[in-house]
């Protein structure tokens, strides 16, 4: 399993999340990741925070895990001469700087693939590449806002996802076109730009909203915690709690409507698109028979006909969660000031090995060039 990746070498110049968690993907696949910092504090999310633990941010520790950081001012002429020498021995080449940033440093494409012409080189923007807002920077929020997301989210007003999806999307996006090019290059021997945005992550995820657009021409709208085209699916008050249901069928409405007094026949309910025009009127009746009892109730005779439910836990819940443990989604990395610290994981398994990602051994998220010496050395080799 360590050898999905373990022959790429990553340069990561990025900071704050899109980039470092595009990296982070890669180096939980096995890449050797190496994270090129400033010397004057690094990365902008080492100081984004309460919370820090003995001077360290959660936000950074969230984000570059199975990484080596070294240190380096790109605008010196040491500074570029170790990049030129990292270039010439990496596979992948990471940055998120603005559009024109890395021609003025000196690594413009044209020069990256003269030092290496089988570099895969992952740039990450905000608004993309070219275009009339091309230049722009990006940030998450902003980019939720700009690309539709925040106006389809919550009851009242727009309202941003709880994490900064954008950013996350992003590094997603990116990790999965550089393992594409990489792909490529095994075949050709020559690498390529792969270009992502966090607006082009955003509207990427529009899925049936998208459509209901482009191919219907209806403005989507913020529904709350209900699904905008299928009902009942979303939140509902029970006697001492909130329980998630989620009828996707019409075979599970038939099941679903007696157990809460409903006539799966009435004519309000009997298709989806019907319960969907008397949202208002199903969940009002969901309601008032979910309240003659407390949640657990509920959510024991929901699982016993098959219907999809489930309770809304805070991260300590979804962290002591047996399933969650089960998934090997937590790991233990061994910090080199803060000890033994337990990391959300990585999402991905192989083979039904009992821990996430393809490494037996994880690597803590490094303090600000601490693998100087280490790296410079191996260059030298």
């Amino acid at each position: 399993m360590q050898n999905l990746l373990s022959d790429v070498v990553v340069v990561d110049l990025t900071r704050a999340l899109a980039g470092p968690h595009a990296a982070m993907m890669l180096g939980d696949l096995g890449a050797r990741v190496i994270k090129v910092e400033t010397p004057e504090g690094g990365d902008d999310s080492r100081g984004w925070g309460p919370p820090f633990v003995e001077g360290e941010s959660t936000y950074y520790l969230s984000a570059n895990r199975n990484k080596e950081s070294v240190t380096a001012d790109l605008k010196s002429a040491d500074g570029k001469e170790f990049l030129t020498k990292l270039v010439r021995r990496a596979d992948v080449l990471i940055e998120n700087f603005r559009p024109g940033v890395l021609d003025r440093l000196g690594f413009s494409t044209e020069r990256l693939h003269e030092l290496n012409p089988g570099l895969v080189i992952l740039s990450i923007t905000g608004f993309g590449h070219d275009g009339p807002d091309g230049g722009r920077a990006g940030y998450d929020q902003i980019a939720q806002g700009e690309g539709g997301l925040m106006s389809i989210t919550g009851a009242v007003e727009p309202t941003k996802v709880g994490v900064p999806i954008a950013d996350l999307l992003a590094g997603m996006y990116g990790a999965y076109g550089a393992v594409a090019a990489l792909h490529e290059r095994s075949i050709t021997g020559k690498g390529r730009v792969v270009r992502t945005s966090l607006l082009a992550s955003v509207v990427g995820v529009h899925a049936f909203h998208g459509t209901k657009w482009t191919v219907a021409g209806e403005l989507p709208e913020r529904v709350g915690n209900h699904h905008a085209q299928i009902a009942p699916y979303g939140l509902y008050r029970t006697q001492d709690d909130i329980v998630q249901v989620a009828v996707g069928s019409e075979g599970q409405w038939r099941t679903f409507a007696p157990i809460v007094g409903l006539d799966p026949a009435d004519e309000r309910f009997a298709v989806n698109s019907a319960r969907v025009a008397h949202r208002s009127a199903l969940t009002a009746a969901i309601e008032a028979a979910f309240a003659d009892h407390k949640a657990d109730v509920w959510l024991e005779r929901l699982a016993e006909k098959g219907i999809p439910a489930g309770k809304v836990r805070d991260f300590q819940q979804v962290y002591e969660w047996e399933q969650t443990l089960s998934q090997g989604l937590l790991i233990d990395v061994e910090h080199p000031t803060l000890g033994t610290i337990q990391l959300p994981g990585p999402p991905l398994r192989f083979d039904d090995q009992p821990y996430a990602g393809a490494r037996e051994t994880n690597l803590a998220p490094p303090r600000l060039g601490e693998h100087n010496e280490s790296v410079r050395a191996w260059l030298e080799e």
